[in-house]
């Protein structure tokens, strides 16, 4: 079994502990953080393990890139500690699990990989997707939602072949190399957990926000100017690409769209509320909620833009009732294009 790349010496000699002292959902004295944060690195009971919400945050927050957050799932399976109820962590083990049915297809350039979220394919249109081909389903599923569940071990098991299914099934056959992933959740598989966890990735995946950014580029002279003040939910899965987060900012500018200043974005951004509410943890469900938008609302911000569909599956109904249009970031480019 893939067994984490994680150097326990380097986080014991850590002295800032800022995988815990800046986290927004545990409040502790450094000297608190730091005994139980060197519990849980020598793979004792720490607190920390039934605390943490699962937000991907600390995996940022780490100078070292020594994989703190996939360190804490790692010990939760371990020792039990369950950050989901057991019904629901089982009942989406089974649910989103691979059916074996997969049909291999000549796919062409762009290749878009929408991951679980067919249902999200109507926003791959239009002049920045044309001659796109799109894949999705289970059995290319990556998986990494199972971080929210404590269950490295239900990735470890299936990356791999979701791996092998893609590159037999689609991009092997039609000589193309290159995957653009529609979700943070997949590119942060294929460019931080498989790497951590010495899975080989075979392909090079391309973020999305990359793919617009450049696919506008490509016909600059036809966007119209948005004129308008977009507030960006940055989602959990961004915390493992952070060096994509530039490519909001890029696409702005490009799209006359105003990024105004908040206080939860960019690496104080905020959870969206939806993992809390499947661990029926309703209160912080309802806080975060809240707080991201009246924040929102507080920035003057007329759009809210999401590149995780289940950001915007949970904010699109208060968003919209706080008087903002929450809009996927591919539709918004595409607004900007006419189209």
């Amino acid at each position: 079994m893939y067994e984490l790349v994680f150097d326990p010496e380097l986080c014991l000699r850590c002295t800032s502990v800022d995988c815990i002292m800046r986290c927004q959902y545990i409040s502790m004295d450094l000297d608190e953080a730091k005994r139980e944060h060197d519990a849980l690195v020598r793979g004792e009971k720490s607190s920390i393990l039934s605390q943490c919400v699962t937000c991907y945050a600390c995996e940022e927050y780490c100078p070292y890139r020594n994989h703190p957050f996939y360190h804490i799932v790692e010990q939760q399976e371990k020792l039990g500690v369950h950050p989901i109820p057991i019904p629901i962590e089982k009942s989406q083990v089974v649910m989103m699990g691979p059916r074996g049915k997969i049909q291999p297809k000549e796919v062409r350039r762009p290749v878009i990989d929408m991951c679980f979220f067919s249902i999200m394919k109507g926003g791959i249109r239009g002049k920045l997707f044309e001659g796109a081909t799109t894949i999705e389903g289970s059995d290319i599923f990556c998986n990494l939602m199972f971080l929210h569940f404590a269950r490295n071990s239900t990735i470890k098991e299936r990356l791999p072949r979701m791996i092998e299914n893609i590159m037999t099934n689609y991009l092997t056959p039609s000589g193309i190399r290159e995957l653009i992933c529609y979700h943070d959740e997949c590119y942060g598989t294929y460019t931080s957990w498989a790497p951590a966890f010495g899975i080989e990735v075979p392909f090079t995946p391309v973020h999305l926000f990359d793919y617009l950014y450049h696919a506008l580029l490509e016909v600059k002279t036809d966007i119209k100017p948005l004129n308008v003040k977009v507030a960006y939910q940055r989602p959990c899965s961004n915390r493992l690409c952070p060096e994509t987060d530039h490519f909001v900012d890029d696409i702005f500018e490009l799209i006359g769209a105003q990024r105004p200043r908040r206080t939860y974005e960019y690496s104080n951004a905020l959870c969206c509320g939806g993992v809390p509410e499947a661990a029926q943890r309703f209160e912080l469900s309802e806080e975060l909620q809240r707080k991201n938008v009246e924040d929102m609302k507080a920035s003057g911000a007329q759009f809210s833009v999401f590149n995780c569909p289940f950001c915007f599956w949970t904010l699109a109904g208060p968003v919209a009732k706080a008087g903002m249009i929450p809009v996927m970031m591919s539709d918004l480019c595409l607004m900007a294009l006419g189209q």
